[in-house]
Parts: C-alpha cells; sequence; structure tokens
C-alpha cells in the first residue's frame, strides 16, 4: 500500500491526521505524509483518512494493482 496526496486540492483540514496520526501531519494549509508506504496494520486507519479527507486530496495505491 503506498500513498499520496494532491498539494493542489490539500487545504490542511486535518482530518487524515485524526484518522491516521501515525501516517498523517496536518499543518496549516496543507498536510503532509510522514510514511508513504504503511504497514498494512495500518490499512484501517488510512482508508479512513482517504474517506474522510473533505477535498478527496488522498489516494491508496495498492501495489497488486500496478
Amino acid at each position: 500500500m503506498r500513498i499520496e496526496i494532491d498539494l493542489d486540492l490539500c487545504q490542511g483540514h486535518g482530518m487524515c491526521e485524526m484518522e491516521a496520526p501515525e501516517v498523517f501531519v496536518a499543518h496549516r494549509d496543507h498536510a503532509e505524509i510522514l510514511d508513504k508506504e504503511p504497514d498494512e496494520s495500518l490499512r484501517e486507519q488510512v482508508l479512513a483518512a482517504v474517506q474522510y479527507c473533505p477535498t478527496q486530496a488522498l489516494r491508496i495505491i495498492d501495489d497488486h494493482n500496478e
């Protein structure tokens, strides 16, 4: 699992950090991915972060789909 963020869409709302603080940190105007390839044990939290992102700036890429 790999995570990407579209910084043109991200506005730093912080929902991703609230859902997966081990993976994301929110700044004033954007979020940052701390771990672009998090462990599978964090998948549920990362999925929630992607789902609840108000600007849909996050996406998950599964290696088996490439």
